[in-house]
């Protein structure tokens, strides 16, 4: 950290102790590296030089494919566990971007510069980096093909893709609308080029929607869509986070503050379902004290984005819904009838999240999911993220068709587990490491207070004795002041 961060994480050590009442030693248990971990992935693992966890001095041909968070912690950890290995990095991107800081970037908090740093300085020395895109998996013949130096071979992969957003999913969507027509998204990066415009005309579209909120009226309010798509996303808590930001800082929080005005916007959350989140817990603290906080949020349930018309502001919505049918007497019960409507909603304003899948290559090779619900997705092995098929390969990060796991605290999860394995699979062993599920969204709720849901493929599973539904402010310290220094620092190296 520098001397700017030391201060603030000294000062958030006092506040901790004001704030919580907590003793010394745990306010500094939390505002270590358990604290941050827990953002990141769980309990803390931190790794000895010598790599942590097993190792080999086998030889063989490692290839990772892709340069974001996943893969570079992979490279990092099998660097130092597998000694005689040779490890190859394939990634196109020279710029790394910190994709967290983006929700900071939609509040005002941060800049694009705080979120990127050259990839150079966090590749491990020893390990081979291929600046190029693979276009496709052969996992048969156990080779990549490149777009400028052909066929790579291997004796293991690892794939770390991550995830493409699918703008043009939605009929009269592309990425360049972002940013026009009173149209946002903060998930809009471009890995390769090092650009995260998404975080930037997300913060320009709260300043518009607050300008355009200062001459409406209760009576005659602004209307703000905000949408959430029906395919798995990565950090699948950011459309909320954009919905309470957005309004918390309507009521005159944030950097600029001013004058309460979000009773003059009328917001509505479109998505799938019908809860805000699916753990019961967490459900009802958002939909019993956040929602009712603000006053002006209309949730829509089963409503998702098909099409948008920019230039008039329409957006139309795909609204599943069931009625009641015929009286089945022997199961003493109405059969329930499904019914689709397509319906309309003007608005002034859009934040929306994209559909979300898998690269093309991935998806269009063996390695995807062929069917189901997570078709084209990586078919790993849920608890050891080995695939299904193709034992030589595993699969961290966002690319992974499992149940849960698409956000950066569980890709930190992922990485002990599959280097534990694919170690045992270098010396011929049966594989003992197994992923519980855990996954971590810190929902920001409004400025200054996070909701720290943590939780696995059983439920909830907090870190620390603290009632994990009550937004606190401890956790917002801990997500702006010291995750970022500790994600460039401990978990790029693979040290946590």
């Amino acid at each position: 950290m520098n001397k700017k961060e030391l201060i603030q994480s000294a000062q958030v050590i006092e506040d901790l102790l004001k704030e919580e009442g907590l003793s010394r030693r745990d306010a500094l248990k939390l505002m270590g590296i358990g604290g941050a971990a827990a953002m990141m992935g769980g309990s803390p693992l931190m790794a000895e030089e010598d790599g942590g966890g097993s190792s080999s001095d086998a030889k063989a041909k490692i290839v990772i494919v892709g340069g974001g968070t996943g893969g570079v912690i992979m490279a990092a950890r099998l660097r130092r566990a597998a000694s005689n290995a040779e490890i190859t990095i394939i990634a196109p991107n020279d710029i790394h971007l910190y994709q967290p800081g983006q929700v900071f970037m939609a509040a005002g908090l941060y800049d694009e510069e705080d979120i990127k740093k050259p990839n150079a300085d966090l590749m491990p020395d020893g390990v081979k980096w291929v600046k190029d895109e693979v276009l496709a998996f052969d996992p048969d013949a156990n080779s990549v093909e490149t777009a400028k130096n052909g066929k790579i071979k291997y004796d293991f992969l690892v794939v770390a893709t991550g995830v493409e957003y699918n703008y043009e999913g939605i009929e009269g969507m592309s990425p360049d609308l972002v940013g026009k027509y009173g149209i946002s998204s903060v998930y809009l990066s471009d890995p390769v080029k090092g650009t995260a415009k998404g975080g930037t005309a997300t913060w320009e579209w709260f300043k518009q929607l607050r300008a355009a909120a200062e001459k409406a009226s209760e009576s005659d309010p602004v209307v703000a869509l905000h949408t959430q798509p029906d395919t798995p996303i990565k950090c699948g808590g950011a459309p909320q986070k954009i919905l309470y930001l957005s309004n918390d800082f309507l009521r005159g929080n944030g950097p600029t503050g001013g004058a309460d005005v979000h009773k003059n916007v009328k917001s509505i959350f479109c998505k799938k379902g019908d809860k805000l989140f699916s753990l019961p817990e967490f459900n009802k603290t958002l939909t019993e004290e956040v929602t009712p906080m603000y006053g002006n949020i209309d949730d829509k349930w089963n409503h998702v984005l098909r099409k948008i018309d920019p230039e008039k502001k329409v957006a139309t919505f795909e609204h599943t819904y069931y009625i009641k049918g015929e009286y089945d007497p022997d199961l003493e019960e109405y059969d329930m009838i499904k019914k689709m409507e397509m319906v309309d909603i003007e608005y002034d304003f859009i934040h929306l999240t994209p559909p979300m899948r898998a690269v093309k290559a991935v998806a269009d090779s063996p390695l995807g999911w062929q069917k189901g619900t997570a078709k084209g997705w990586l078919a790993c092995d849920r608890y050891t993220l080995q695939h299904m098929k193709y034992k030589n390969v595993f699969g961290i990060g966002d690319v992974l068709g499992i149940p849960l796991g698409k956000t950066g605290g569980s890709a930190r999860h992922h990485g002990p587990i599959v280097q534990e394995n694919l170690i045992a699979a270098m010396e011929g062993k049966d594989l003992p490491a197994k992923f519980d599920g855990y996954t971590v969204c810190p929902l920001k709720t409004q400025y200054g207070k996070i909701m720290l849901a943590e939780f696995n493929y059983d439920g909830p599973a907090p870190s620390f004795p603290l009632d994990p539904a009550k937004p606190r402010w401890i956790w917002w310290a801990f997500d702006l002041y010291m995750l970022k220094p500790m994600y460039w620092n401990l978990m790029m190296r693979g040290l946590m």
